[in-house]
């Protein structure tokens, strides 16, 4: 009997010694981490973590950055379904399983910069119905497939820049309906597939610079239909084609075409585009601009370092320099009498004007 009244009392001894840990895990600050706001915010950053640690589910942000975390395995969040906010930059992350974000339905801010991070597996995703920010730059990623993003229903912002992508296949961003800015400069991207944009068609911010495009996708983006800024700087573009932004022309107010080694526009490639400000073409070897463009609403325009020939062809420009208050650096490089001018100091233009206002006042008849 009092071996039974032992045994009961060391039961009983143990059961008190772990019921208050079961209780205290969840409403107290993890080792390491600092915590505010009655564990609403958990800060672990930079603090030697190696494996995630158990937070509150009443806890909104968690902040691991700067811990070598290595992977994260299916549903490695799964008992923080109030979080709302989770950074993982700079943790050495290599793999994302399939559900690794399981549970995580309140989730709005996904940061993944900067980790090691070379492919996302299908279901990385589920359950990131709320998610709108997600951060992936800064990685090794060399490909996604179809329907990775297709659980973020909400998704607005996507950076995908900085790592190896090296094509955008059909049906890539299936499912990102309400995506609005895309950055992938900086990746390896040599094809951009024809039906690869049409789920996104409400992009307004597309970022494609610092890639290896040599031709202009014109089938995948005629698809676009709001974009109000582009950037292909430094693509191997040497031309683009009638219409390259109709689709998106009444709303494009910024367009980067600089350091690609552009040689030549079609005389239609800004046909649709009206409410045009801002546009970069430094740093190409134009002669011409294609009389489709127009000037009039262009307030910040650059030329520097191409091969201008100054010549009729160029007096809208010239007109346009005029006119604004903006004095961009534009030198002649033929023919040979104007060469090293400025265009807006050449006196090559002074027999173009007068053509261009007879023919103006016989339209008026």
């Amino acid at each position: 009997m009092l071996c039974v009244r032992l045994a009961f009392a060391v039961a009983l001894l143990v059961l008190q010694a772990l019921a208050p840990t079961a209780r205290a895990a969840p409403s107290q600050c993890p080792g390491l981490c600092h915590c505010h706001g009655d564990l609403q915010h958990v800060i672990c950053d930079n603090v030697g973590l190696k494996k995630i640690p158990q937070v509150s589910e009443t806890t909104r942000l968690l902040n691991l950055q700067r811990n070598p975390l290595g992977s994260l395995a299916t549903a490695s969040f799964a008992d923080m379904k109030g979080l709302i906010s989770l950074h993982l930059q700079h943790c050495k992350i290599q793999e994302v399983a399939g559900q690794a974000f399981k549970g995580l339905k309140k989730l709005i801010y996904l940061y993944l910069s900067d980790n090691e991070i070379t492919a996302i597996r299908q279901g990385a995703f589920d359950d990131l119905g709320e998610l709108t920010y997600l951060y992936l730059d800064g990685n090794r990623i060399s490909g996604v497939t179809k329907g990775v993003f297709a659980p973020m229903i909400n998704l607005f912002i996507l950076q995908l820049n900085d790592n190896q992508i090296r094509e955008l296949p059909t049906g890539v961003f299936a499912g990102a309906k309400d995506l609005r800015w895309l950055h992938l400069s900086g990746n390896e991207i040599a094809a951009v597939q024809p039906g690869s944009l049409d789920e996104v068609e409400n992009l307004a911010i597309l970022h494609l610079d610092r890639n290896k495009l040599s031709t202009y996708p014109l089938a995948a983006m005629s698809k676009l239909r709001v974009v109000e800024e582009l950037t292909l700087s430094k693509n191997p573009l040497t031309f683009l084609p009638d219409n390259a932004f109709r689709s998106f022309g009444r709303y494009m107010e910024k367009l980067h075409l600089d350091n690609m080694g552009l040689q030549k526009f079609a005389d239609g490639a800004f046909g649709g585009v009206t409410a045009l400000k801002s546009l970069h073409l430094d740093n190409n070897k134009l002669k011409s601009l294609p009389s489709s463009l127009e000037l009039s609403t262009i307030t910040n325009l650059t030329l520097a370092n191409n091969l201008w020939s100054c010549t009729c062809q160029l007096t809208n420009l010239r007109k346009w320099m005029d006119m604004s208050r903006q004095r961009p650096d534009a030198v002649c490089s033929s023919p040979s009498t104007q060469r090293g001018k400025q265009i807006r100091d050449s006196n090559v233009f002074s027999r173009c004007k007068g053509k261009t206002k007879r023919a103006k006042k016989g339209a008026r008849h």
